[in-house]
């Protein structure tokens, strides 16, 4: 497999998986060997609790998690660092946002929308502020044949009554890539904040939060390859500094009394406790080993992968592509199913024959019951995927059905 990504990431070559086909990267990505290496040299030589020493090697390590944050703020295009915080991943980032903006400016009467194509850490945080504020919630919906959100749509569901537009840029079933800077403006003009989930574009898109009009974005460095348990969470100056913290300990306090207490500045108002470092920098390592391979690139590559899965699926009996037919539409996010089969067993059968997919709701059941598809099969690829392993892909999807035993 002619791909020169595949040597840089130690799960390609390793003994035991060195065959698998991993078709899962929507979920999570591999890591390659800079950013394991990165964290690493951080728990070898900086390896101290930053932010509160003044010995040297407590600074070494503020540098060296401040760095990462530098980095995360130019990658996203954020007007300073301090509008990023670190968090565990997306799904936390936006659960801050619920419980802080949400629950403070958020009132009985107001609306919130959403599309239906969210991810369900994209949904329960404002199902929950809605409930709690005697809010609404309210979805808007996409084309059943194409997936695409219209503007026509978003004009409908947002009204005066509208605080806040939470909205996806690219989901994670439909791999369809939403007009966030159109959604922006609309929502704006109507006085309402948005809030992005961008977990499956800031890995496969390049992405500048100013331009899109993001007053919040959040996204995960695991599916960009970096570790697990760092993510990000980019909100605009003006509205972190308005809203309250989300978790109280320490790092985050300016002054404590026996009575009460006042605010450390952004970010540390928004970073309570022991910060994950070494996972920050991992993430500084997986941001400039993504634009090492440019966005660009990983864009014409993903699109190159999806057009050739779909094509040959087009050819292939009783299956089903979900959402768009234009491959390039699909952010390298091809769902499917195939008659007769459930989606779990699809997934079973092609992993005995060393291929990652996923298979269920993908934490997005509204959009399943709204398309009448409540579980699918999805292939998801990344720039270190080959077009060998579609191939292979394609040729153990044509007996899946033979190998449940129908005679087609």
């Amino acid at each position: 497999m002619n791909n020169q990504y595949r040597r840089d990431f130690p799960f390609f070559s390793n003994e035991k998986d060195k065959d698998i086909v991993y078709f899962d990267n929507a979920a999570t990505t591999q890591r390659p060997r800079q950013v394991m290496e990165a964290m690493t040299h951080f728990y070898e030589e900086n390896n101290a609790n930053p932010l509160r020493g003044l010995y040297e090697l407590s600074v070494r390590a503020t540098e060296a998690y401040e760095n990462a944050r530098h980095t995360a703020a130019q990658f996203i295009g954020a007007a300073e660092d301090c509008e990023i915080i670190f968090t565990r991943n997306a799904s936390e980032s936006l659960n801050l946002v619920a419980y802080t903006y949400g629950m403070s400016f958020i009132s009985e009467g107001d609306e919130i929308a959403v599309s239906i194509m969210e991810h369900h850490s994209n949904i329960l945080p404002w199902q929950m502020v809605c409930k709690a504020k005697g809010a609404k919630l309210v979805y808007m919906e996409c084309s059943k044949e194409t997936g695409e959100l219209t503007l026509d749509e978003v004009r409908a569901k947002i009204t005066p009554k509208t605080k806040l537009v939470a909205v996806t840029q690219v989901s994670n079933v439909l791999g369809v890539t939403n007009p966030i800077k159109e959604i922006a403006e609309i929502a704006h003009k109507a006085g309402a904040v948005v809030v992005v989930d961008g977990a499956q574009s800031v890995p496969h898109l390049k992405v500048d939060v100013q331009e899109l009009g993001a007053d919040f974005l959040a996204f995960s460095g695991h599916k960009l390859t970096g570790p697990t348990g760092c993510g990000v969470l980019y909100g605009r100056k003006d509205l972190l500094n308005k809203m309250p913290p989300f978790l109280r300990g320490g790092e985050m306090i300016e002054y404590v009394t026996r009575e009460d207490a006042t605010w450390a500045e952004l970010p540390a108002k928004f970073e309570a406790g022991t910060v994950n470092a070494a996972g920050a920098v991992g993430l500084e390592a997986a941001i400039r080993y993504i634009q090492t391979v440019g966005l660009d690139a990983i864009v014409q590559h993903d699109n190159m992968l999806a057009v050739q899965l779909m094509e040959g699926m087009k050819q292939i009996p009783h299956v089903h592509v979900i959402g768009s037919p234009d491959g390039n539409a699909h952010c390298g996010i091809v769902t499917f199913t195939i008659d007769g089969v459930h989606p779990h067993d699809i997934s079973s059968v092609l992993d005995t024959e060393h291929i990652a997919i996923r298979a269920g709701h993908h934490c997005a059941q509204p959009l399943g019951e709204y398309l009448g598809v409540p579980a699918t099969a999805r292939a998801s690829m990344y720039f270190y995927n080959t077009e060998e392993e579609v191939s292979y892909f394609l040729e153990k999807v044509k007996n899946v059905r033979k190998w449940m035993g129908y005679k087609d």
